[in-house]
């Protein structure tokens, strides 16, 4: 353990119940971790919100549960004393078998509860309600509508909620659903719960307790960070230099360099226990295919396995079985769902192929690694493309490998993204009125309101906006109104609530087909909001989106000369503003990373190099043929609101990975155009919003109004206020 003191002389571990104390020895603990010793006095007062942080494999489940399991030993629930609730099934299964024996040895019971659970557990809790239930907010839902009486008296004594990976949750459309749950679930009991989050990734601490109680304002959780630190990290970067477009003896596009990336991953990995991040679940099948491809031609046995959600729960499971047991080399393969907190074991490197996009998710994948206090390890294999004379900015100065940098810069100085608050989800608010109204047989209006918007947490919604969601539903028989006023679900309502499809919020990208004078060109998913005339690439080739066919899916192209890659079509992760920063901050400075190899080396001198050539550290763009190049050296957010500024004058623009390309623009006319604009009335977020198509991106924003969906939308992907005040601090330079 990592505390000095010994649990014979730990005030805190005093406190904790026998045989809580007695499964401590059991586990041969010399001491408390320094959070567990931390959580044990607010958790055991059970009268306040609790925040713990801290990094992969550093205790958090114990220190939310040794004083938890404490106080219900001490004093018994007549009913279930504890929600768990956990944004993954395979969590759920993982905690329920590492609490099992400490539950057991303070007479506890424990019960897990989603769809793969056998129904005799579940009737078993039924007949007798006790202990602590491990929940998913899909099976909380389905609790709430189909068995609230039940919920009501087996929940009357519940003192702690516990919310797993609570970084998972915040700011998204699932995160909203489970804190309006938990605010419907406070109304029914008619009382609050503590709420105690655990997670790994967390930036602004204070920031994260508001999230979890967003409607009471002043109401300050505790806040527990571990100090603790890993004791070393080794790092590598390893750069690949994609020729320009190499074909076959067919003409065919090959690519070599991925061919390169699964030769080193294959002899660098092999014989050990490793995670490879392939960053979409394409990728993913693909290296794990190409590896253990490579293993039948060596004749060994296979080591590398692929890891996503879409595969069978008994693939999954059994290859974090035998990660967890650790007695054969096995290599991982995966997307974000090994990020979350599932028992593997300690593996003895992460591998990272691709840039990733923030910091906090490499921090929450680092921590796989030297969990037995050995040094963490983390390689990253980054591609870069051959420049030609039609590259554009971004490719010329490498910034795949200067993003890795500043990732990686950021995250020795412990700083991570903090929370995207403040947002719209219509999407989700369709769900839970119809969600509520399921639960009660119906409601007024002002009642809805008043729980979900006033209470819960959908504080951001106007009563008109509201009003107007609602009526909206009614014209689409989701709701009915009856003679006294109360709304009902309608035909299409009861249909929604009544499909075992209805309790999640979330949904995969819708495919779109795209077309060309007549010809289908192919699909993509579209998880972002399109505007027409936006640019975007699509097989090699430069298009301009003429229409977007929300009921048929269908987005109509033609062709465009010169161009950007997509906007918002394709990847909706997006590069926070400090990111940034820190990589104006990394070619201003010129020193290479010592963790990069040769190549890599040479692709941070080319970019320092450009960067210097184009003066970029004292001008904020420069003319490239008949396209002008703007450097915001801020988020994804800031410069999609600048795209949208200047194409109000006119332009073509578009966001190319941080960097604002203005087509067939001369610097004189980019200078007018804004100075003309900044002269002008400004832009409203309304005004803003209203240039989206506001395509259906969220499961239910098929039936949430055009412009409610345009503002959710705006409000995700753009800062307009940010867009504005870096205009107004380059004055100087519109002369």
């Amino acid at each position: 353990m990592n505390s000095a003191a010994s649990n014979s002389n730990s005030a805190a571990f005093a406190r904790l119940h026998r045989g809580v104390q007695r499964w401590i020895w059991g586990q041969g603990w010399t001491a408390l971790r320094d959070i567990q010793e931390a959580a044990v006095n607010p958790l055991l007062a059970g009268d306040r919100d609790v925040v713990i942080s801290a990094a992969t494999a550093s205790g958090k489940t114990e220190a939310a549960f040794l004083p938890i399991c404490s106080r219900l030993a001490e004093e018994p629930a007549e009913g279930i004393g504890v929600l768990y609730i956990s944004p993954l099934k395979a969590l759920i299964t993982d905690q329920h078998r590492r609490l099992e024996s400490l539950c057991e040895h303070v007479g506890l019971q424990i019960t897990p509860w989603h769809g793969d659970v056998p129904k005799s557990l579940k009737t078993k809790l039924r007949r007798r309600p006790r202990g602590i239930l491990l929940i998913t907010p899909e099976s909380l839902e389905s609790l709430l509508i189909h068995q609230m009486g039940w919920l009501k008296t087996a929940f009357a004594p519940l003192r702690y909620i516990v919310i797993d990976e609570f970084h998972a949750f915040i700011g998204s459309e699932r995160g909203c659903q489970l804190l309006s749950l938990l605010t419907r679930l406070g109304f029914l009991l008619d009382k609050e719960v503590p709420r105690v989050a655990l997670s790994a990734t967390l930036g602004d601490l204070v920031m994260v307790g508001k999230c979890l109680r967003p409607a009471e304002a002043g109401c300050e959780p505790a806040v527990i960070e571990s100090a603790a630190l890993k004791s070393s990290l080794k790092i590598q970067l390893r750069g690949y230099l994609i020729p320009d477009r190499p074909h076959d003896e067919d003409d065919n596009p090959v690519d070599t360099v991925q061919n390169q990336i699964v030769a080193d991953l294959f002899s660098i990995l092999r014989g050990k226990s490793h995670l490879v991040f392939a960053n979409s679940r394409r990728w993913t099948e693909y290296f794990a295919a190409e590896l253990a491809d490579r293993c039948a031609v060596h004749a060994l046995p296979n080591e590398f396995f692929p890891h996503h959600g879409n595969l069978a729960k008994e693939l999954r499971e059994q290859l974090e079985a035998r990660l967890l047991e650790g007695r054969l080399p096995t290599t991982a393969v995966c997307t974000m769902t090994l990020e979350l907190g599932i028992d593997i074991g300690s593996v003895d490197s992460v591998a990272q192929v691709a840039a990733p996009h923030s910091v906090a998710s490499l921090r929450q994948r680092l921590g796989r690694s030297g969990r037995r206090g050995e040094a963490a390890v983390l390689r990253l294999f980054i591609k870069e493309q051959e420049v030609t004379a039609d590259s554009g900015a971004a490719d010329r100065l490498r910034f795949h490998t200067m993003r890795c940098a500043a990732l990686i810069s950021l995250l020795l100085k412990k700083w991570y993204e903090p929370p995207l608050t403040g947002l719209n989800h219509f999407s989700t608010l369709v769900h839970q009125v119809l969600a509520v109204i399921g639960q009660y047989g119906g409601a007024r209006a002002d009642q809805l309101h008043r729980l979900l918007c006033a209470r819960g947490p959908f504080q951001e919604t106007e009563p008109a906006a509201f009003a107007a969601l609602l009526r909206s539903m009614g014209e689409d028989e989701l709701i009915s109104q009856t003679h006294d006023g109360q709304l009902v679900l309608g035909v299409k309502g009861e249909n929604l609530v009544g499909h075992y499809s209805f309790f999640s919020v979330f949904k995969t990208p819708e495919e779109y087909r795209l077309e060309a004078g007549g010809k289908v060109l192919g699909t993509v998913p579209v998880d972002g909001p399109l505007l027409v005339d936006q640019i975007i690439i699509f097989a090699g080739k430069r298009w301009r989106i003429e229409s977007v066919d929300d009921e048929k899916k269908v987005i109509t192209l033609t062709k465009a000369k010169g161009g950007s890659p997509p906007l918002f079509l394709g990847d909706p992760l997006l590069v926070h503003d400090r990111v940034r920063q820190e990589m104006f901050a990394l070619f201003e400075s010129g020193e290479c990373p010592v963790y990069f190899d040769a190549v890599a080396r040479d692709h941070f001198e080319e970019a320092v190099s450009g960067f210097r050539e184009w003066e970029l550290a004292d001008r904020p763009w420069l003319v490239s043929g008949a396209n002008l190049w703007v450097f915001p050296w801020l988020g994804d957010r800031v410069v999609n609101a600048l795209a949208i500024l200047v194409t109000e004058q006119g332009f073509q623009a578009g966001n190319d990975d941080g960097i604002l390309e203005v087509r067939n623009c001369s610097e004189a006319a980019f200078k007018q155009a804004i100075k003309t604009h900044l002269a002008g009335p400004r832009l409203t977020k309304k005004d803003l919003a209203a240039r989206l198509e506001g395509s259906p991106i969220e499961k239910y924003d098929k039936w949430v109004p055009k412009s409610l969906r345009q503002q959710s939308q705006s409000g995700h992907f753009f800062d307009l206020e940010g867009a504005y005040q870096w205009l107004e601090r380059k004055t100087d330079f519109l002369r």
